[in-house]
């Protein structure tokens, strides 16, 4: 297909996408789950799994795609779409990033995460293992330490910004369930992505590579906090105007710092999403990051983000799961998953002086994988790390932690809580908020 062909069919990818998305999302509101979840199965839905399965042909002429790329067709440019929403969604994840919040239950927060990651890590690790041997779910260019590592990382990711948005809407944010989730889930995602960074970074094989892009990833964080950071700080005046909010040329700096960082770190062979997040944890706080967030947010969340699942459903043929066999690993991956994360958490919550409830609470919620389980599970198939059959594993094992989040939350946590008025409300019991994301 020519530029001007695809430009056509990409306007209509882009109305049946959105349309689809929410669409599925008035369905999955009525039994209480958020948007993020729709949009997730949406992505599944509008590709191979079922749509093409379903008419074949009106899904090849819709989403045209050619698994050699020797032609250009859909992956085109959705891929580089997809980038794009990932980068900005995790630019505002690290705008929205508070250090500060982990302070008040330090103690509790780092034994759920400790916790939440060890053990899911070390089914992950083990399952890798057993994959590695007696299937062939791994490339042959991937090794053993690397397959290891990466369904580790898999297994222990959290996600974090829809943990975020789930705590805001049950208005449990100065509760001790909230504080400890929210300051869990960001220090366990943090080490998971440092995980990821050196599985990415060692996986050309070459020792001294992977200590360069290490060192770089290193380096360009401190850059960011000592330099960029205080740098910003002393001209944050000329950011704003004169009434105190963001200008446009404020936002101008603040994406192009963005775009940089995402150049810088896909560079030197990690992933665009690391130097996003590191340029919004980085950015000075207050006026700047809220009106930042208010600006992007809106664009990101109803445009980009369905783009990306789309792109992930695409990818995505649950088909190549066609033996009971291969249904026992995706069953094992999913038991793995959320066991390993739930009662981990639950267990370190609980020892470290917690109520039965708060425990309970804070493994449930700590379990949801969501959209940050499909960023990392999309950058080890671009990557070549896991083949199409584990991707679709991965996938399924990604929307049913999600899916189990709210309901478990809700029967087993939420109609019994109770909390002051000063920190939320008496009654938990309502249904999910379909606008909460991912």
């Amino acid at each position: 297909m020519d530029n001007a062909s695809l430009a056509i069919q990409f306007f209509l990818q882009i109305a049946v996408i959105l349309v689809a998305c929410r669409v599925v999302g008035a369905l999955a509101a009525k039994v209480g789950q958020p948007q993020v979840v729709a949009e997730m199965i949406t992505g599944v839905l509008l590709g191979p799994s079922l749509f093409g399965l379903l008419a074949p042909e009106a899904q090849a002429w819709l989403f045209p795609w050619d698994p050699t790329q020797q032609t250009r067709d859909t992956s085109a440019y959705l891929f580089p779409i997809s980038q794009l929403g990932l980068a900005v969604y995790m630019f505002l994840v690290g705008l929205e990033f508070r250090a500060d919040i982990i302070r008040g239950y330090l103690k509790s927060s780092l034994a759920v995460s400790i916790a939440g990651m060890v053990v899911p890590f070390a089914l992950g690790a083990g399952l890798a293992w057993v994959l590695y041997h007696h299937t062939e779910l791994f490339p042959e260019r991937t090794s053993l330490r690397e397959a290891a590592l990466f369904l580790g990382a898999s297994m222990c990711v959290t996600a974090f910004p829809m943990l975020a948005r789930i705590i805001h809407f049950k208005r449990l944010g100065g509760t001790t369930m909230g504080t400890v989730a929210i300051g869990a889930g960001a220090l366990g995602d943090v080490a998971a992505w440092l995980m990821l960074a050196v599985v990415l970074a060692s996986f050309d094989g070459h020792l001294s590579r992977s200590l360069y892009n290490i060192g770089g990833a290193v380096g360009f964080v401190l850059v960011a906090f000592f330099i960029l950071r205080p740098l910003l700080a002393r001209i944050l005046p000329y950011l704003l105007n004169k009434e105190g909010k963001l200008s446009d040329g404020g936002l101008l700096i603040g994406l192009a710092l963005m775009s940089l960082g995402a150049w810088y770190t896909d560079s030197i062979h990690l992933h665009a999403v690391f130097g996003t997040f590191v340029i919004g944890a980085a950015m000075p706080r207050g006026a700047f990051t809220r009106d930042l967030v208010a600006r992007i947010e809106p664009l990101a969340v109803a445009l980009l983000l369905p783009l990306f699942f789309t792109y992930s459903g695409l990818n995505t043929q649950i088909g190549l799961i066609d033996s009971w066999a291969l249904w026992g690993v995706c069953a094992a991956v999913v038991a793995a998953a959320m066991l390993g994360k739930w009662a981990a958490c639950s267990i370190a919550a609980r020892a470290t002086g917690l109520s039965g409830r708060d425990s309970m609470g804070i493994g449930i919620l700590m379990n949801a994988r969501g959209l940050m389980e499909l960023i990392i599970i999309n950058i080890g198939l671009q990557r070549g790390i896991i083949t199409e059959g584990l991707f679709a594993t991965l996938v399924i094992m990604a929307i049913i932690t999600t899916l189990m989040a709210s309901p478990l939350f809700e029967w087993l946590v939420a109609r019994h809580y109770e909390v002051s008025e000063d920190h939320g409300i008496a009654d938990l019991s309502c249904t999910g908020d379909p606008t909460v994301e991912a």
